[in-house]
């Protein structure tokens, strides 16, 4: 008997674990393959926590696996002292199914460890959660999403007292404690003694922090004053059922626009988002209902926030009145010249300002950064890392952060949220537009004028999905076949240099001596061509995909496109091989 099987039948016999979850396991007895995905492994807590589909069993998100989750994150708070049980953590949730009721499960655990905790009185978003870590001081915090992921997904999102995602170090100290836990069942066995000690343990997350929250978003604001004559400026926007509703809604309102008309079909709550089927606001897809609105009301803008709010998606009317859905890259970038350059002509960009984006992010924003004066870090995928740049450079150093973005559609402003913010996105987007609508201009001309001073970019992510065991180990292999050719490149592509950031190693294809880099390890291989061109290869951190990044740079635009036409197709063909 394999141990999937073996774990399979005693979750199924094991009268401990409730009628319900016994239930869907005698469902699909005989089913091999659905009893190894769900139990051939467990779901393991990293840096973002965990994230899994919904349903029974150690490979999936469940009231149990969210308990061992919660249960090892109090240990390691009582494990670091008095003062961060008394400072405690703070927890908020999405829209997704049972968000609300694992973010109930997670504070009563956390308080039956004494552990002092701030439950949000209704869902919020990751930025509003980021943010009340640090301004209830709380030694760490708990979002219960799984961002963009579609329906049958949910997440423990673990964050540090910074506000930013969990330290690689302390995360392994929590998931050394939940292997170490065996009964399951135990773990919702909360007496009644335990609960009537917990009031003065729990506190709720209220109308305060929001007040908090939407005044420090207005403190961002570059000019504020443009949106005066600018009031009636029309604004789609679209929480795809999510948590951003609220918050974009009143930052918004707040600015000073009065024009703003929601999805009505995409406004409420629904972990099952009925009007999608990927709630990711980086997908036209997802985008149908907020255009066909914004062309029936002759608006120029659309803004969507995904159900976590910390991604923010844009499409704006061209030329000819189409509409065009902008990816991550062109967001960053224009939000990065917007703000660099209205601080500037204020005389508010201090000396040692600094923005970061990711590895696999346009390498247009060095050319933007240099135009400012202003220093460019490029750091791992994950905002986590961007987190700990605003940390040591900023918080604890003498710069000035002043933007980050990674290109899946992630970006801060300000240092008060250390994660991904889709509310002070969609407030800089709204108020560029705004500027530029006083110069006779929209969003997408601001674009066009970018790539007349930058030049242009032709720049793609590919997401190649493998589902279930069979498909983890396919990208696991294929990884390791790249890896073990690295110092070969790829044929017919005019490769400089390798990045191989899992051992730390540079290899100049030219010389083949090799270098080392000053990176965490992280699966990932980044390939350097000709100018700013490159490629990389790399797992997601979040979901069963491989993910292919390209850039193309040039003076011409067809030439960059026709360049990473063929980029792509001949490695797509080395990396398939593999697969």
């Amino acid at each position: 008997m394999s141990s999937a099987m073996k774990l399979y039948q005693e979750w199924l016999s094991n009268e401990a674990f409730d009628e319900k979850t016994r239930a869907e396991l005698a469902a699909i007895a005989g089913d091999q393959s659905e009893i190894e995905d769900r139990f051939y492994t467990s779901l393991s807590f990293g840096t973002a926590g965990l994230r899994g589909v919904l349903g029974a069993g150690t490979n999936r998100m469940n009231f149990y696996t969210v308990a061992a989750a919660a249960d090892a994150f109090a240990q390691y708070i009582v494990s670091e002292g008095d003062d961060a049980k008394k400072r405690g953590i703070a927890i908020s949730y999405d829209s997704r199914n049972f968000s609300r009721e694992f973010a109930v499960l997670t504070a009563r655990i956390f308080t039956a460890h004494g552990v002092k905790v701030y439950l949000s009185d209704e869902l919020r978003p990751v930025p509003l959660l980021s943010f009340a870590i640090r301004y209830y001081k709380t030694y760490g915090g708990v979002m219960i999403t799984a961002s963009h992921n579609p329906a049958r997904y949910n997440g423990f999102k673990a964050y540090g007292e910074d506000g930013g995602q969990m330290p690689p170090e302390a995360a392994d100290v929590i998931a050394d404690n939940m292997n170490r836990k065996q009964d399951l069942p135990s773990l919702l066995d909360i007496h009644e003694e335990v609960l009537a000690r917990q009031g003065d343990l729990w506190q709720d997350i209220g109308e305060d922090l929001d007040q908090a929250y939407n005044s420090m978003l207005l403190s961002l604001a570059v000019h504020p004053e443009a949106v005066k004559s600018q009031k009636d400026l029309k604004i789609v926007y679209t929480p795809l059922h999510g948590s951003g509703n609220k918050p974009v809604r009143r930052i918004l309102a707040s600015m000073g626009f009065n024009n703003v008309l929601v999805v009505p079909e995409q406004e409420q709550p629904d972990g099952n988002f009925p009007t999608v089927s990927y709630p990711n606001p980086e997908e036209r897809e997802a985008l149908d209902l907020a255009i066909k609105l914004a062309a029936s009301e002759g608006a120029d803008l659309v803004i969507a926030t995904d159900p976590d709010a910390d991604r923010t998606g844009l499409c704006v009317r061209d030329s000819e009145g189409k509409y065009q859905v902008l990816t991550g890259n062109q967001i960053g970038l224009l939000l990065m010249d917007y703000i660099l350059k209205g601080r500037q002509e204020t005389g508010s960009l201090p000396e040692k300002s600094f923005v970061v984006n990711s590895i696999v992010s346009t390498r247009l924003s060095r050319r933007v950064a240099a135009a400012y004066g202003v220093e460019a870090y490029e750091v791992l995928t994950g905002f986590k890392y961007i987190g700990e740049m605003i940390k040591q450079k900023d918080e604890f150093g003498d710069w000035h952060f002043q933007f980050g973005f990674e290109e899946s559609f992630g970006y801060l402003a300000g240092t008060d949220v250390r994660d991904k913010d889709a509310v002070v996105a969609s407030m800089l987007i709204a108020e560029m537009a705004a500027v530029a609508a006083g110069q006779g201009k929209t969003i997408y001309d601001l674009l066009q004028e970018l790539y007349q001073r930058f030049g242009y970019a032709a720049e793609k992510t590919v997401s190649i999905t493998l589902e279930g065991k069979a498909g983890i180990e396919k990208i696991q292999s294929a990884m390791s076949a790249m890896r073990t050719a690295r110092a070969q490149g790829i044929e017919g592509v005019a490769v400089k240099r390798v990045l191989d950031f899992a051992d730390g190693t540079v290899i100049d294809m030219s010389s083949g001596s090799e270098d080392k880099l000053d990176f965490p390890a992280s699966d990932v291989l980044l390939y350097e061509l000709d100018g700013l061109d490159w490629f990389c290869i790399r797992p997601s951190g979040t979901e069963p995909k491989i993910k292919i990044y390209f850039g193309v740079y040039g003076d011409d635009l067809n030439k960059c496109r026709s360049g990473l036409a063929e980029l792509e197709k001949i490695v797509r063909e080395a990396l398939q091989k593999n697969l």
